[in-house]
């Protein structure tokens, strides 16, 4: 909670609002946030004046402290100043570590004798005191803001997920750009929106490439664990998800560093600022135990990027089919005979987990003389694509001798090279 602000129960809410000073708070709110109750579909100014009480009794769950929050900006929107003072104070009072809603209930107590100039309208000494986590603050509202404001369309999806598979249950999208995660269900008709979060990042910002540098990587990942929040430190809240960073990719480039979790926040932050992180990605504890709760270790997908490009699933169909045919004609070459044409879909800075492409080929060769004239067939195929200073894609499958029922589970890397897919990883996971 910042010093800035007393705790709400210290705060008596008896007292007259000065009538003259809610036009302007509601007038200045409304231009730095960018929101009108009406135009969000809030109530109109008869059912406004009496703020609905549910939400106090709701048990505290993933998105509702945020929920709540925005219905306060809505009320204020709507020149429903009193209504929003009780709905902020409530919320503090549920939430008293809520950091950006103590700042709101501020700037609604202070509209009382003065008039309000922007968010977080604080004397100067306090502001100059708090001038960083003031606008940290600030900022993690605008950003609030506009993430109610532009939601991606329901039935899109982030690009980068060309196809998931029947494995890939759950799949996350983190756009650093927004502050948000974004989080899928994987159905039969598709990937499926369940929930969406404010998240917090690097102090640095993003773009990983050393050890200690403060930032949050970029790339596609997988989650690899579920940490025991018993044996994390309080700083990383109600439990942490690591993620396989780097990656293959990141190797290759010489990036170095580890430990990049997805994870909570401290029992004395309900939320952290838009960059406060080592490195990780960190949201409100009761989010990130929706998402543990939800995802699978291993087989979820975790992209983090910015500014993703939303498209209807339908849309990536040719994408699929292209690369598809591409995996099937390596897969047809993986026959005795047909060395040659196998290799030709290797690139020639082949490596896997140390094997260059000349010392995997003829482990590659050994395994074709010994499974003999056998096809392989390849079944529940997941396209994962990455598109930075290469074009790469991440094919993840089960590969399985034709006539058996068990195989193993193969991941590949290829990249783009000359008009061409080449292969620049591939291993055994499973």
């Amino acid at each position: 909670m910042p010093e800035m602000w007393m705790d709400s129960k210290e705060r008596p809410l008896a007292g007259p609002l000065n009538r003259k000073r809610l036009p302007r708070l509601s007038t200045v709110l409304c231009l730095v946030l960018g929101i009108s109750g009406v135009a969000h579909g809030a109530p109109n100014q008869r059912d406004s004046a009496k703020p609905k009480a549910t939400a106090r009794a709701q048990q505290p769950g993933d998105g509702l402290a945020e929920a709540r929050l925005i219905e306060v900006y809505r009320q204020i929107g709507n020149a429903n100043t009193q209504g929003a003072l009780k709905l902020a104070s409530s919320l503090v009072a549920d939430y008293p570590h809520f950091q950006l809603a103590q700042l709101v209930l501020g700037d609604l107590l202070s509209a009382r004798s003065r008039p309000i100039q922007g968010i977080g309208d604080v004397p100067d000494d306090l502001a100059q005191a708090g001038a960083k986590n003031l606008q940290a603050l600030r900022a993690e509202s605008q950003l609030r803001i506009a993430a109610i404001k532009e939601p991606p369309p329901a039935d899109r999806i982030p690009s980068q997920f060309v196809a998931l598979a029947k494995r890939n249950k759950h799949a996350i999208a983190v756009d650093t750009a927004k502050a948000r995660l974004y989080l899928f269900e994987n159905t039969d008709a598709g990937p499926k929106l369940l929930a969406n979060y404010y998240i917090s990042v690097g102090k640095a910002g993003v773009g990983k490439n050393v050890e200690g540098d403060q930032r949050t990587p970029l790339g596609a990942y997988f989650i690899t664990s579920n940490l025991d929040p018993t044996s994390l430190k309080d700083l990383y809240g109600s439990g942490a998800l690591p993620v396989n960073y780097p990656n293959v990719l990141d190797l290759r480039r010489g990036k170095t560093g580890g430990g990049i979790w997805l994870h909570g926040t401290p029992s004395t932050q309900f939320t952290r600022a838009p960059q406060a992180t080592d490195g990780c990605v960190a949201v409100a504890n009761p989010d990130l135990i929706r998402i543990i709760n939800t995802v699978e270790i291993r087989t979820t997908p975790v992209l983090i990027g910015s500014n993703f490009r939303w498209v209807q699933p339908s849309h990536l169909g040719a994408e699929k089919k292209n690369f598809t045919e591409t995996l099937q004609s390596w897969a047809q070459a993986k026959r005795p005979g047909r060395e040659t044409d196998l290799m030709r879909f290797y690139a020639n800075d082949f490596n896997s987990d140390g094997k260059d492409l000349i010392r995997f080929s003829s482990s590659l060769r050994s395994e074709i003389v010994q499974r003999g004239d056998r096809p392989v067939e390849l079944k529940d195929v997941s396209l994962i694509r990455w598109t930075d200073d290469a074009d790469t894609m991440i094919a993840t499958f089960d590969e399985l001798p034709a006539g058996e029922r068990t195989g193993r589970t193969v991941r590949q890397y290829w990249q783009w090279r000359s008009n061409a897919w080449k292969i620049i990883y591939e291993g055994v996971i499973g």
